[in-house]
């Protein structure tokens, strides 16, 4: 018997998928629940595992193809030597459904329905406008296949969106045969897309600041044993900026908004992102609850986040509904830097390494282990005001750390 291996659900606001890579030849066998293959979204890579054991009879969907959620991925024979004539009626009934959706009568223009995501992205994708394309869909509404056909029929982007493919001169021969091209992965792309709409699209300002580590890290050196000892999990700096962070955005609820149109969306919870660097690029996962963790809670679930990031098994769940993100350049060396927005989201906290320098203190130049802060923030809807009060106020509760305690 032959079972379809199709594409799950990818969560939340994601249509669509590439196939990054398959773990198994058409003919090998698979256990049930034995990862076949690899897709990646804008968001996560996610692993499909066997719906049973078998052998692969056939893979329709092939790496670096774009699929669509419930898409056909492949066939699985059950059963051990199972013959694999799956593929053969697969292709008779592959034309019969082709033929069919000619057959729909088309509803001119776009109705009263907006586009679905996947056939706006590729319209967006492609520069194709919303008038060149007839929906075939409820009401009217453009479907991916309406966008396919309409690009088929002649529809084009206008000029400037060749643009791109001309900004790059030919190399010179010499250095050509020495350059590797890869193509990016959609998480990447994403990283780059979000990041640079989030410059065009938000006022961004930086403001700096700087805080005196030394009170924190005496707290840790003197409780790290005690508190690994009873947690079962390292005191890091992370719990303390993250509470620290909860605490002002209390005080500064503007910093923890965002904007939907005309409208200010204000969050009476704070979860935070906290940027997360792996191998195929950065990803964002979210503390949720912050502001009602305790810092062991918060380094636990930073912990368990982390460790699924490096591992790729983050969920959708884990990377959703972010109000403020903190990125940590300082585990890289970073001394100095202005972090780019998280859309939508209003503000972001960039640490730094720490390092002693020579500060001025009750009139006397001491050492002390310093640590520069940046707060990017959408001018927009934060005023430099409750920018700067917000950075200071996350300042004093690091060189005081028993303000967290008592939530001053």
């Amino acid at each position: 018997m032959a079972t379809e291996i199709r594409v799950p659900t990818l969560g939340e606001s994601v249509t669509e998928a590439t196939i990054g890579k398959w773990f198994k030849n058409v003919g090998d066998a698979v256990a049930d629940g034995e990862t076949l293959v690899e897709l990646e979204t804008d968001k996560v890579t996610l692993e499909v595992p066997s719906p049973a054991a078998g052998t692969l009879g056939e893979i329709v969907a092939k790496e670096g193809d774009t699929v669509e959620v419930d898409a056909l991925l492949g066939m699985l024979n059950e059963g051990a030597g199972a013959p694999a004539a799956a593929p053969a009626k697969k292709e008779e009934a592959a034309p019969a459904k082709a033929e069919e959706k000619p057959a729909a009568p088309a509803a001119e223009g776009t109705g009263d329905m907006p586009p679905s995501p996947a056939a706006a992205k590729m319209m967006a994708d492609k520069g194709i406008a919303a008038e060149q394309v007839s929906g075939t869909g409820k009401r009217g509404q453009v479907l991916k296949g309406d966008v396919i056909d309409a690009i088929a029929s002649g529809a084009t982007a206008p000029q400037p969106a060749e643009a791109p493919k001309s900004a790059r001169g030919p190399s010179p021969e010499a250095d050509a045969a020495r350059e590797e091209r890869v193509r990016m992965t959609k998480l990447r792309q994403t990283i780059a897309r979000r990041l640079k709409d989030a410059q065009n699209t938000a006022a961004m300002l930086t403001t700096y600041n700087e805080v005196d580590m030394t009170a924190v890290m005496e707290l840790r050196k003197k409780y790290k044993e005690l508190f690994e000892k009873k947690h079962g999990v390292k005191l890091g700096f992370m719990g303390f900026f993250t509470k620290a962070v909860t605490h002002a955005l209390q005080e500064i609820p503007a910093v923890n908004a965002e904007i939907d149109g005309t409208d200010i969306i204000y969050k009476h919870f704070c979860h935070i992102g906290v940027a997360v660097g792996t191998d195929k690029g950065l990803v964002v996962p979210v503390v949720r609850d912050a502001d009602q963790m305790s810092i062991a809670e918060i380094e636990k679930e930073i912990g368990r986040l982390g460790k699924a990031a490096r591992d790729g098994t983050l969920s959708m769940a884990d990377m959703q509904g972010g109000t403020f993100t903190i990125s940590n350049g300082g585990v890289y060396g970073s001394l100095m830097s202005s972090p780019i927005l998280n859309a939508p989201q209003s503000g972001i906290l960039g640490m730094h390494k720490i390092q002693e320098r020579p500060v001025a203190l009750n009139g006397q130049v001491v050492i002390r282990p310093m640590m520069y802060l940046a707060l990017s923030y959408d001018h927009r809807i934060v005023d430099g005001k409750e920018a700067v009060t917000f950075l200071v106020r996350v300042k004093e509760s690091l060189e005081d750390p028993e303000r967290l305690v008592l939530d001053l």
